[in-house]
């Protein structure tokens, strides 16, 4: 191909063809804005003293003993969390709604000592996922039930309290198959979130830390499911709710395999008739970050929708998104994407052991995923119509595969 030429099986050159088949709004009548900017919520002191008797209540009398607790300051985090899903009519806010059973009555009140029973005494050996703020490890309650247990550790006290809170206000409102279950908390000796969880574990440790193969099929499935919650908490909830923190350690599997999203620690309520939030602090992984993210400090649905092709390339290559000299997957991969080198982008421990249909969809999906430009990143909707193979998107296969693609090199 002569240089300069356009390349019209590259996927950036059939997007807009694909996009223009899908459903489509202007969002020119939406308002940008940050996390500094808006009104603040006009809220009494007597509300907010109302929602942590209910809080006292609900945890029979632990979370006025502890002097951690008792001590609860409104954090300037949360703060800026309330004014984030506020706007010049006073929104309502998942924290101080007052309709809002903000303790689920299934959730249990775990002691300290269960869950270090549970865990070994948080012991490295049960360390399953670690963060800027917390620590994830896994266990087993007496009667058999596997745990995840997240303890927040880092930060002010203020601000472990926001971030618990917060976290709480937006697990409250989602129930989904491939969301996290929420099924406890502690604030004995700190303050805990505990989900259910697999022998499985993570899909981290699946894919990258297992001496057994994970299977094609598992991959697409897992593919699959991540892209249902995803689309459930950018539509298919009461709000928009943007993850932030898509990445293969925060993806927990259940016993079919089936996977759900969990921590939502860094999770945003983004307003309907806001296009984006402005982030001043940064947080996320690296390897995962939207470049828009990483050079203005812009959030939005799309945000989720990179770090999901990075996912998509870790499930097709076997790859970490860093690997251990710090090298982008995502860098590492474009070129063979452009190239659409499909041989070279799957995962050798697979050998020829996939469906053909199924990797160039991935393929596809992850490419126009992890393009540049947010505006021509599909939603997720659309890439979920692409991956479950619908036909305009077997039609889009075709125009971006040439037919030598379809053959396997031998």
């Amino acid at each position: 191909m002569e240089k300069g030429k356009v390349n019209t099986y590259s996927p950036d050159t059939v997007l807009e063809d694909f996009l223009r088949t899908a459903e489509s709004g202007s969002d020119s009548s939406k308002a940008s804005t940050s996390e500094f900017d808006g009104p603040k919520i006009q809220t009494s002191a007597s509300r907010w003293t109302g929602f942590l008797e209910l809080f006292r209540s609900k945890s029979k009398g632990h979370f006025a003993k502890d002097p951690l607790i008792s001590s609860l300051k409104l954090s300037k985090r949360f703060s800026r969390s309330m004014r984030e899903t506020s706007s010049s009519s006073v929104m309502p806010n998942p924290i101080l709604d007052n309709g809002l059973s903000y303790f689920k009555p299934q959730w249990k009140l775990f002691t300290l000592s269960e869950l270090q029973t549970a865990t070994n005494n948080f012991h490295q050996e049960n360390l399953i996922g670690k963060g800027g703020y917390a620590e994830v490890h896994k266990g087993r309650l007496r009667n058999g039930q596997y745990i995840a247990v997240k303890r927040l550790m880092r930060g002010q006290q203020d601000e472990r309290i926001g971030d618990f809170l917060s976290e709480l206000g937006i697990m409250a409102h989602i129930n989904h198959p491939n969301t996290a279950k929420l099924i406890g908390y502690a604030v004995d000796g700190g303050l805990f979130l505990v989900l259910e969880l697999s022998p499985y574990g993570s899909l981290a440790n699946m894919l990258h830390a297992s001496k057994q193969k994970l299977e094609w099929k598992i991959r697409y499935k897992v593919a699959i499911g991540i892209a249902e919650g995803l689309l459930y908490l950018h539509e298919g909830g009461q709000r928009r709710i943007i993850h932030r923190d898509i990445k293969a350690a925060n993806i927990l599997l259940t016993k079919d395999l089936e996977p759900q999203i969990c921590d939502f620690g860094l999770a945003k309520w983004l307003p309907e008739r806001w296009t984006h939030l402005t982030i001043s602090k940064f947080e996320g992984t690296f390897g995962y970050l939207a470049p828009e993210f990483l050079m203005h400090g812009i959030v939005d649905e799309k945000t989720d929708v990179f770090a999901f092709g990075v996912l998509l390339l870790e499930l097709i290559t076997g790859r970490r998104a860093l690997d251990y000299s710090q090298q982008s997957l995502v860098i590492w991969a474009k070129p063979l994407l452009k190239k659409n080198r499909i041989r070279e982008l799957v995962d050798p421990s697979l050998a020829d052991d996939y469906n053909l249909l199924q990797i160039n969809l991935m393929v596809l999906a992850a490419s126009l995923c992890v393009q540049q430009s947010s505006i021509r990143r599909p939603r997720i909707n659309q890439i979920l119509l692409l991956l479950k193979g619908n036909s305009k998107s077997l039609d889009l296969i075709r125009r971006c595969r040439k037919p030598s693609h379809w053959k396997r090199n031998r």
